[in-house]
């Protein structure tokens, strides 16, 4: 029992490549990188507004910032953001305290991956 190995955890990213066509054929091409450059910044905010409201233990704050993160990551195609901050939301609403410690860890893996992979496909437009 002298042996640890560490666990690597990985979490599958969606992004709808739909949606962010729409919003490159609705605004063009620099216009839209940079609506969605502002939703990746604004999204990133969120993301520390979460944490933050959780380690102060305000789960109203962490609902309303999670829903938050949700409505806007789904409305630039992440839907992997969006679905674990829905999540985020649900435990927060519940009171459970584990759970959403779990879940505010994933979140931040989800969010991290998710932010640089539409970054990724904006900037390759």
């Amino acid at each position: 029992m002298s042996k640890i190995a560490p666990l690597g955890v990985t979490e599958p990213i969606r992004v709808d490549a739909g949606r962010i066509q729409n919003i490159v054929t609705e605004l063009g091409g620099s216009a839209a990188e940079g609506v969605i450059q502002l939703a990746l910044e604004q999204m990133a905010s969120l993301v520390e507004g979460v944490l933050e409201s959780a380690r102060q233990g305000d789960d109203a704050a962490v609902v309303s910032q999670a829903e938050r993160l949700s409505r806007l990551a789904w409305q630039v195609g992440l839907v992997s953001l969006a679905g674990v901050a829905i999540d985020v939301a649900d435990c927060a609403r519940r009171h459970e305290a584990v759970a959403l410690t779990a879940t505010l860890a994933r979140a931040v893996r989800v969010a991290n991956r998710s932010l640089t992979e539409i970054w990724d496909e904006v900037s390759g437009l």
